[in-house]
């Protein structure tokens, strides 16, 4: 049992991240000149989430409907008319998962391939090692979903879960939430996971991993204290065990894991499971 329980002592993250330091190849610029990568990943970052910090609202995607119905000529018309479509909330929905994967995915990946001059399966999209740190990423899924067993009894987290507040109208509304939300997820890891610790990497060594930390921190600001506060650690811990296992696949399974936990919880809880197929 002691055995067991020394491999989470706090030394062994030390020892960690001393080993994926002596295993990074590092590319320093030659003295006089400017490192531009970690320049680049910094800023797309920076535009990247700044995009979808203020793209991803439901009003901002009213008010592309609107524009596009006065440049189609479609009349004032079109958008009360769409807004009285009974998949009009998913509509929204779908708009906020499209932005995440042009801010999380396309936009990383173009800059890989074309300021970076790298391939961009090689940023943690194959899955490597992943097998081998199992154990690691459901230790850390394990107490989450625990956790989210005991608050499904509270009404706060039955009227929070699912975010999308018709997934319980039918089995096509849960099952398109819940690929538009998991979905997201993956385009998340990819982006900080994969993109900005790649990049980070071969200048910062092991620090990358901190450095990474930061903007995943800043994502949660909007989310309730404890959870911002747990999103330093579970950075750090995804960030590892991404270098390690060279992949962001046991980060994405792990979020994948414990938010369709929540909203299978939430709907069982509260009797909202869906009876029917297609929405009546």
């Amino acid at each position: 049992m002691k055995s067991w329980l020394q491999r989470f002592h706090p030394r062994n993250l030390y020892l960690v991240l001393q080993e994926i330091d002596k295993e990074t190849e590092r590319r320093p610029a030659p003295p006089g000149k400017f490192d531009t990568a970690p320049a680049i990943a910094l800023m797309t970052t920076a535009v990247c989430l700044l995009f979808i910090h203020y793209m991803k609202f439901a009003t901002t995607f009213q008010a592309i409907v609107e524009f596009y119905a006065a440049a189609t000529h479609q009349g004032a018309g079109f958008l009360p008319a769409l807004r009285r479509d009974p998949f009009f909330d998913l509509y929204t929905n779908m708009w906020w998962g499209f932005i995440h994967l042009i801010g999380y995915v396309l936009i990383p990946s173009l800059v890989i391939k074309f300021a970076l001059k790298q391939q961009v399966l090689d940023n943690g999209l194959r899955l490597e090692k992943t097998r081998d740190y199992l154990f690691w990423y459901a230790a850390l899924a394990a107490p989450i979903v625990c956790f989210a067993y005991f608050a499904s009894f509270s009404r706060e987290f039955l009227a929070t879960y699912p975010f999308y507040g018709l997934a319980f109208r039918s089995g096509f509304d849960l099952l398109a939430w819940e690929l538009v939300y998991l979905s997201q997820f993956v385009f998340l890891e990819f982006f900080f996971r994969g993109f900005l610790l790649h990049a980070c990497r071969p200048a910062f060594g092991a620090n990358g991993v901190f450095v990474m930390c930061i903007p995943y921190l800043m994502i949660h600001f909007a989310k309730p204290w404890p959870e911002a506060t747990g999103a330093i650690l579970f950075g750090l811990l995804l960030g590892i065990l991404a270098l390690r296992s060279r992949s962001i696949w046991g980060g994405a399974a792990v979020h994948m894991t414990v938010a369709l936990s929540m909203d299978m919880l939430a709907l069982m809880q509260g009797g909202r499971l869906p009876s029917q197929w297609w929405p009546t």
